[in-house]
């Protein structure tokens, strides 16, 4: 059964107040991304698919705004906290200049 609507409009958020980016596929969250600001480094910790929704690329959309996001903004390194978003660096060696040197 398909629990998603036809039309596929995807938005990406930064929900600072719950320290997540919320992806949303036709207003029906599908994906976070939780983290910890402290004001040098966004350590992202947890990549999370709501169970229903596993196995589309959700997860990886996520991460992937949020890091385009990260890096928009410009003032903040990225760690890698989660074991799902340093896979995601260790495939996308173009960001790797992102993350917080060791």
């Amino acid at each position: 059964m398909n629990l998603l609507p036809q039309s596929s409009e995807f938005v990406l958020t930064d929900e600072k107040d719950a320290a997540r980016y919320a992806l949303r596929r036709d207003g029906v969250l599908v994906s976070v991304l939780d983290y910890r600001d402290d004001g040098r480094t966004m350590a992202l910790t947890r990549a999370f698919t709501i169970p229903t929704f596993r196995g589309q690329g959700y997860a990886a959309r996520v991460v992937e705004g949020a890091v385009a996001d990260i890096e928009a903004r410009g003032d903040r390194d990225v760690d890698a906290v989660c074991w799902y978003v340093a896979d995601w660096f260790a495939a996308h060696p173009e960001k790797q200049s992102l993350l917080r040197a060791r």
